[in-house]
């Protein structure tokens, strides 16, 4: 047989009683009248079949079957209490849980301030940090499997998301410190026709890969792929092997490898522009604070 649910008022109600022991003072520490409280008692002693309190004139006390029920109705009313402000926590943004998409090389530039920030106004959130390049972020926002994403060369125009420009980077060429063109402060991305390149696959990130095969086509070639690579990291440690070079955005400089050598490159006025992406019918209010703290990250 199925047992009834207890009313959370007539517990409470209960609970009161049993600290009191009187019924006019917990009346009065209910804000109700003692009639009404009569009434709760007496119904919740109908659903459990038995008196939980014994009744004599002048003073009242609890029953073996009330002694039993005191400690559960307390845990009741304080997981119900707790539950409620863990609620209204995450209800109005100061908790609950933010998953973030990056990609790596932004590990180097936008991610460490930005999530320190948040972190020291909003320490009661869970932040769950993945890495992952652009084309598999838009996914995992479009899937809900993600919330914010930091990623490079977002698409112009999109139904479901919006996205805001965080910085722009100038690119570099990346080559190995023997290459005869490190001895050069300023590369012109013509001298790199030649040159066997490591780039990222075009599937990870469409528009960024067509941005630098587009500075070279716009220079005269296109370029020779020798290798891809998924990471930055990865296609900097291939082009010290001597596998090739490459052109990525300014913020790679920071990868320190002994044998990669970073050169401005001429023309310089191309940029790549890092962005965050979100859902536009996103309830989670976590997601306005994390933008609100971007919006306030100092320039790189």
């Amino acid at each position: 047989m199925e047992r009834p649910e207890l009313p959370l008022q007539q517990l409470h109600a209960f609970v009161v009683l049993a600290e009191e022991l009187h019924f006019g003072r917990a009346a009065t520490r209910l804000g109700i009248a003692q009639p009404p409280l009569s009434q709760q008692i007496r119904r919740l002693e109908d659903r459990v079949g038995h008196a939980l309190f014994s009744r004599e004139p002048g003073r009242i006390g609890l029953t073996p079957a009330g002694r039993e029920l005191l400690p559960p109705a307390r845990h009741a009313l304080t997981g119900l209490a707790d539950g409620l402000a863990a609620a209204r926590e995450v209800g109005s943004g100061r908790a609950g849980r933010l998953r973030i998409g990056f990609a790596a090389s932004l590990a180097l530039t936008v991610l460490p301030g930005l999530l320190r920030t948040f972190r020291e106004r909003f320490p009661a959130v869970q932040l769950d940090i993945q890495e992952m390049t652009t084309t598999p972020q838009l996914a995992a926002l479009r899937e809900r499997t993600i919330d914010l994403g930091l990623l490079r060369e977002p698409p112009a125009h999109d139904a479901e998301l919006g996205f805001g420009t965080v910085l722009t980077e100038r690119f570099v060429a990346v080559l190995p410190s023997a290459h005869p063109l490190a001895a050069q402060r300023l590369v012109r991305v013509e001298q790199l026709a030649g040159c066997p390149f490591v780039l990222l696959p075009r599937a990870v990130g469409p528009p960024l890969y067509d941005q630098i095969t587009g500075l070279c086509v716009a220079a005269g070639f296109t370029p020779r792929v020798a290798q891809h690579a998924v990471e930055w990291q990865t296609v900097c440690a291939l082009v010290e092997t001597g596998l090739g070079v490459s052109l990525a955005p300014e913020s790679i400089r920071r990868i320190r490898l002994k044998g990669v050598a970073f050169r401005r490159i001429e023309p310089g006025i191309a940029r790549t522009r890092v962005a965050v992406a979100w859902r536009k019918n996103d309830s989670n209010p976590l997601v306005p604070r994390l933008l609100a703290a971007l919006d306030q990250e100092p320039p790189v």
